[in-house]
């Protein structure tokens, strides 16, 4: 082995993708042991990081082209020693790593102005860190000029969004995720403004506990329509992927406007996101051609065109499914989940059979996933069994 050439050697240590044989080899000679080192771009480690950020010193100068760091203390206990803190993230600063995942509750303010120092960082990603604010997010956001990859879940003070308008105008970002932040509205990201443009991917899902599935005394007008008016002035052309999740888009209209707005869209997952109505999934569909996954978890609400009559029924009707069908030709994965309706009321949920088997025999759909779906019986079974590339068909059904 210490013969052959160190690039035909380096070539052979990056087909092997086991770390415990990495560890290994990297035991068998000083050759091995620096070439492992100088090519190993990411590493995993946990509660056993003890001193933290000793620990992390050593590592950096042990691999000094990572460029993934992810630290998971899930099964921590006091006796493992200290989580990483600011002085930690301090190793980081003075290293050429460009992406870190899941830091924890230990840091706050002054550990992100330690990674503001880190110019070619791209991906961070902040797990249950309640001690950050908006002020250590800007700051990142101004040192962190390479950003292209920010998640946010669990941060429970970040209460201003100064950094969010600084990342859209001259941030790079080309994923944005930010989960259960209760500081965080919705509507806060409109003001996200032109970084819309470069965003390929946005996942926000709202606050769990300040979420009601059924509001009582709301009633949504079936027939609004937030894309019939230019309300907000940005694009997002680039979108690819989009989730929304446990947020009330009445009676400002927020990021529902999105649906309408995303070209490029491939895969949407909407999970009980109050208020939106058949024009909404009628902007999305003549929007996106190219939309190949979607899915659907939907919950009861109350809709009036007319104030002399309200029903309960979930967001979307067959009309929904229809333009679907008729403009979305490429939609291989559906899930669909309903939460709160009673098998004795099929007409709680919006869509009917008829208006389900009309999308399947117009998309080549592969993949099917039915929650309490009251409405599918034997006759659809029997639809679904005509479908003329079954073979290639894989359902998934829960009914209760």
């Amino acid at each position: 082995m210490e013969d052959l050439p160190e690039a035909l050697v380096t070539e052979i240590l990056n087909r092997i993708t086991r770390t415990s044989d990495l560890n290994s080899l990297s035991l068998v000679s000083k050759q091995l042991y620096k070439i492992e080192g100088n090519q190993r771009g990411a590493i995993r480690v946990g509660s056993g990081l003890c001193t933290a950020t000793k620990a992390l010193t050593s590592l950096c100068a042990r691999f000094p082209n990572l460029r993934k760091v992810e630290i998971d203390y899930s099964g921590w206990t006091p006796g493992h020693g200290k989580q990483l803190d600011n002085k930690g993230l301090s190793v980081f600063s003075l290293s050429c790593c460009s992406s870190l995942v899941d830091l924890t509750s230990c840091i706050d303010d002054s550990g992100l102005g330690c990674l503001a120092n880190c110019k070619k960082l791209v991906s961070l990603r902040l797990n249950s860190t309640p001690q950050i604010t908006s002020i250590g997010l800007f700051s990142v956001a101004v040192g962190c000029t390479s950003l292209s990859a920010l998640h946010l879940i669990g941060c429970e003070k970040i209460d201003s969004v100064e950094w969010l308008e600084y990342l859209g105008r001259d941030g790079s970002l080309e994923e944005l995720v930010v989960k259960n932040c209760k500081g965080i509205n919705h509507h806060d990201f409109i003001k996200f403004g032109s970084g819309w443009m470069k965003l390929q991917k946005f996942e926000f899902e709202g606050n769990r506990g300040g979420y009601d599935s059924l509001t009582d005394d709301v009633v949504y007008d079936s027939s609004y329509d937030a894309h019939s008016m230019d309300l907000y002035d940005f694009y997002c052309e680039s979108l690819k992927d989009l989730r929304l999740a446990r947020i009330k888009t009445w009676p400002e209209v927020g990021l529902r406007v999105v649906l309408g707005k995303c070209k490029a869209l491939e895969k949407l997952c909407l999970e009980y996101v109050s208020a939106l109505n058949d024009n909404d999934m009628i902007a999305l569909s003549r929007s996106c051609s190219n939309l190949k996954s979607i899915s659907l978890w939907l919950n009861l609400q109350h809709y009036s065109s007319d104030v002399s009559y309200c029903e309960t029924r979930t967001s979307f009707t067959d009309n929904s499914l229809y333009t679907l069908a008729l403009n979305c030709r490429m939609l291989q994965m559906v899930d669909l989940s309903f939460t709160g309706c009673s098998p004795d009321w099929p007409s709680e949920i919006g869509f009917t059979q008829q208006g389900f088997l009309a999308l399947i025999q117009s998309c080549p759909i592969r993949v099917l996933v039915l929650n309490t779906v009251n409405f599918f019986d034997d006759e659809g079974m029997k639809g679904l069994s005509s479908y003329h590339i079954w073979r290639h068909f894989s359902l998934y059904c829960v009914m209760r």
